[in-house]
């Protein structure tokens, strides 16, 4: 297991989040078991009105939830998610938003992981609850 913030980062960066998290400018800012913050560009990320996508909340939030997850799994382990759901309470027009991403839960086979999206200005806009299954990888042959 991953235990210095620095290796967690480094870890994060090196395996990336995916391609969809990189098409959205998904940047990983601060990555332990304990928390893990990214930010998120509105611009590019909207719908027609202009307001940042409830979808790319979402996708914020299962990006954090679920690298999370697997950083708590640990080698030989897979995390996936198995459920989702957001609440959305306000609307970013501009700027970044950031994702707080904290445990719930930790046990053997589940996962659940809080994830707080707030504005630049610190209003919250989404709440994010995300639980993942930690399967066993096949043994390489």
């Amino acid at each position: 297991m991953i235990e210095k913030t620095e290796d967690a980062l480094a870890w994060v960066q090196e395996r990336g989040a995916g391609s969809l998290a990189e098409k959205m400018g998904i940047e990983f800012v601060e990555f332990t078991i304990d928390r893990a913050i990214a930010r998120m560009p509105v611009e590019g990320n909207t719908q027609p009105a202009m307001l940042l996508h409830g979808g790319a909340y979402v996708v914020l939030g299962e990006s954090l939830g679920s690298m999370a997850a697997n950083l708590y799994a640990g080698h030989g382990r897979l995390a996936v998610g198995i459920e989702i759901n957001a609440s959305h309470t306000g609307s970013a027009t501009s700027g970044f938003v950031t994702g707080v991403c904290t445990p719930l839960h930790l046990g053997r086979t589940l996962t659940s992981h809080e994830i707080v999206v707030t504005d630049d200005r610190g209003r919250r806009c989404s709440t994010i609850r995300i639980t993942n299954l930690i399967k066993e990888l096949p043994a390489p042959a």
